[in-house]
């Protein structure tokens, strides 16, 4: 189901400092996550206009309080433009019917090989992650445009009160798949706010 959005977004991206630098100077690229628990499956995270979550998470990553495949010696943010390009974007109502049909359909190929679904538990999201990559694997059975881009709202951190929907640290996450919808890198302003170890 093509979604397409053609519009752009500012994402900002956590790293180590020497990579970041790299990125800017245009001597590197960001290469895709491809851990079994990341939610939104393969791809390039950003953290959709918040900079101030991005620094936070490469200072968590850098003090190793967080799950990351790779190693933040200097905490470092870099900003993004993004063109969403074909999105699944989980906050479109038309996203869930995409989602339910991945979801079935692992089910019944887990369950003709004789194996037992992934689960979700905690940060460790390998279910979430293997419903993604068959909504990818679907997609290209069915022929159906691949997608650019992934975009969903996450609930983290505590409940702001009792009984409350909004959590301390809700945020929009966007992985890119596409390398070709970044279309450019940027420090974000004030350095000192955003990259204080510059």
């Amino acid at each position: 189901m093509p979604l397409h959005h053609p519009y752009y977004v500012i994402g900002f991206h956590s790293c180590d400092k020497e990579v970041g630098l790299r990125i800017i100077n245009g001597n590197d690229i960001l290469n895709p996550s491809e851990n079994k628990w990341d939610w939104l499956g393969s791809g390039v995270y950003f953290w959709e206009q918040n900079p101030q979550r991005a620094l936070a998470y490469a200072i968590d990553c850098s003090e190793k309080k967080q799950k990351f495949n790779g190693e933040i010696k200097t905490p470092f943010v870099i900003g993004a433009i993004i063109e969403l390009g074909n999105c699944l974007n989980l906050v479109d109502p038309k996203a869930a019917d995409v989602i339910k049909e991945a979801h079935n359909a692992l089910e019944i190929v887990t369950k003709e090989a004789g194996k037992i679904m992934p689960i979700n538990d905690g940060a460790n999201r390998k279910l979430d992650c293997a419903v993604i990559q068959n909504v990818h694997a679907v997609s290209r059975i069915q022929k159906r445009k691949a997608y650019d881009t992934i975009r969903s709202p996450f609930h983290e951190g505590d409940k702001i009160y009792p009984d409350s929907n909004f959590t301390e640290n809700l945020h929009i996450e966007i992985c890119v798949i596409n390398h070709n919808m970044i279309k450019g890198y940027f420090l974000p302003l004030p350095h000192k706010n955003y990259n204080p170890y510059l």
